[in-house]
C-alpha cells in the first residue's frame, strides 16, 4: 500500500480476523510504543513489549511486540507456535543475509502479514526474502533468471553480477497476488490533498568548484581530501549543503516567509547544528528526530515549530501531518528514504495541500541526485564515478 493509507489498521484487523492464540509483531524501534498503544486502545489483546520474558509466561490472545534490532538476539522466540507473524515495514528484511532476516525466515508462523509502502525501493530483486515468507519457494537463482536482466562486470579482477533491468514484471505481480499480495495506491482508496514540488536553485560556491577540480580543500577549519570516489562524493555533498552560505540564506528566507509548522530533512550532524542555529536567530521553536533521540513536544503544541528530521531516524514510521511543508536541505542517496520522507506529511489526516521545497545547489551533485531519486533509483557510487569522469 502507498505510504499513509492506514496499514496499521489494515494489518491489525487482518490479525484479529486470523485469530491465532499468539501474535508476533516486529517493527522499527521507534514504533514499538506506538503499536503497543494502538493495540491497547482498539483491541482486547494482552500487549507485551518483549524483552526477555519466558514464553510460558505469555498468555493466549497476546500481541508480542519487538523491534528488528532485537529479534535475532532472542532465540527463544523460535519456539513460538500457533502464531501470526506481522512485519511492519517488511522491506527491513530485504537483505536476506542480515541477522534479522535470517532469524525471521527461520520462524514457523501459522500466518504471515507483511506491511510496506516501499517493499522494493524500486529494486525487484529485493523482494526475494519477503516472497520466501509469503510461501513462494522459488530459489534466488531462479528468481533472478526469470525476472531480472543481469550482466557481469569486472571489479578489481573479480567478475560480479549486477542487475541492469527487469523482465516479466506483469507475471511477477500476478505471482505476488497468488501468494496474497494486495497492491493499493492512494488514488484507489481516497483523495489526499495535492502535492506541489518547488525546486529552489542555489548559487554554487568557489569552494565547491575548487574541491571538485583538486580533490583537496580546507573550509571551516576542516580539511577535505577526496582521495577516493566515496570521500569525494561525501565532501561534495557537504560543500553543497553545510558549507554553502547561499543555501543558508535561502533557508532563512523560506522560514521567515511562513508561520506554519515546517519539517526539514537533513543528513549530517553539522547540518543539524547549522539549521538549529538559523531557527534560533529567527526565534522559531524546534523539535527533532535524529540519532540522539526524539523530541516532538514543540511540534505537537506550537504552530510555528520547525521539526528537524534526520533521514535514517525519521524518514519512515513517523506521522507529521500537522505540518504541510517539507524543506529538503540536503538529499539522501536512497530512493526509499526519499519516498518515505515525502509521505510523513501526505497521509490520512492531512487536509491541506502539501508543499515540498528542494534547496538544490546549481551545477552540483545535488542536481544529479534529485534526477535519479525521481526515477525511483538510488544514487550509487557507480553512478557518481561515471558522471565524475
Amino acid at each position: 500500500m502507498d505510504m499513509g493509507l492506514g496499514k496499521t489498521f489494515l494489518g491489525s484487523e487482518k490479525m484479529r480476523e486470523l485469530n491465532t492464540p499468539y501474535n508476533l509483531l516486529i517493527c522499527q524501534k521507534s514504533k514499538v510504543n506506538d503499536w503497543a498503544e494502538h493495540f491497547k486502545n482498539y483491541y482486547d489483546y494482552e500487549v507485551m513489549i518483549y524483552k526477555n520474558q519466558p514464553l510460558e509466561s505469555i498468555p493466549p490472545s497476546s500481541v508480542i511486540i519487538i523491534n528488528y534490532d532485537l529479534i535475532w538476539r532472542r532465540p527463544q522466540l523460535k519456539q513460538l507456535q500457533n502464531f501470526t507473524l506481522m512485519l511492519d515495514e517488511s522491506q527491513y528484511i530485504k537483505n536476506e543475509t542480515s541477522n534479522r532476516a535470517k532469524f525471521i525466515l527461520s520462524l514457523e508462523p501459522t500466518n504471515v502479514i507483511l506491511l510496506s509502502g516501499t517493499p522494493t525501493g524500486g529494486k525487484y530483486e529485493e523482494l526475494w526474502s519477503q516472497l520466501k515468507l509469503l510461501g513462494w519457494n522459488i530459489s534466488k537463482k531462479l528468481f533472478y533468471k526469470q525476472y531480472t536482466i543481469t550482466e557481469k562486470i569486472d571489479v578489481g579482477g573479480f567478475p560480479i553480477t549486477v542487475v541492469k533491468g527487469y523482465k516479466n514484471v506483469d507475471r511477477l505481480k500476478e505471482k505476488l497476488k497468488s501468494h496474497g499480495a494486495v497492491f493499493m495506491k492512494t488514488e484507489e482508496v481516497f483523495n489526499l490533498p495535492d502535492q506541489i514540488e518547488n525546486i529552489i536553485k542555489i548559487k554554487n560556491t568557489t569552494s565547491y568548484k575548487k574541491f571538485k577540480k583538486d580533490r583537496l580543500i580546507t573550509v571551516g577549519g576542516e580539511t577535505f581530501v577526496g582521495d577516493t570516489a566515496l570521500t569525494k562524493l561525501l565532501y561534495l555533498r557537504k560543500l553543497a549543503s553545510i558549507y554553502n552560505k547561499n543555501k543558508h540564506l535561502a533557508l532563512k528566507d523560506l522560514l521567515e516567509s511562513t508561520e506554519d509548522r515546517v519539517v526539514i530533512f537533513y543528513n549530517f550532524k553539522l547540518e543539524f547544528d547549522l539549521i538549529k542555529a538559523i531557527c534560533e536567530t529567527l526565534e522559531k521553536p524546534i523539535s527533532y528526530i535524529n540519532g540522539d533521540g526524539t523530541d516532538l513536544k514543540n511540534y505537537e503544541t506550537i504552530s510555528n515549530t520547525v521539526t528537524l528530521v534526520q533521514y535514517q531516524a525519521g524518514a519512515s514510521g513517523v506521522n507529521l501531518q500537522r505540518a504541510n511543508k517539507i524543506i529538503y536541505h540536503s538529499l539522501p542517496l536512497s530512493s526509499e528514504l526519499w519516498m518515505q520522507s515525502k509521505k510523513r506529511i501526505h497521509r490520512i489526516g492531512q487536509s491541506r495541500c502539501c508543499f515540498y521545497y528542494y534547496l538544490i545547489t546549481e551545477k552540483s551533485v545535488e542536481e544529479k541526485i534529485l534526477t535519479v531519486l525521481k526515477e525511483r533509483r538510488d544514487y550509487t557510487l557507480e553512478l557518481f564515478e561515471k558522471e565524475d569522469t
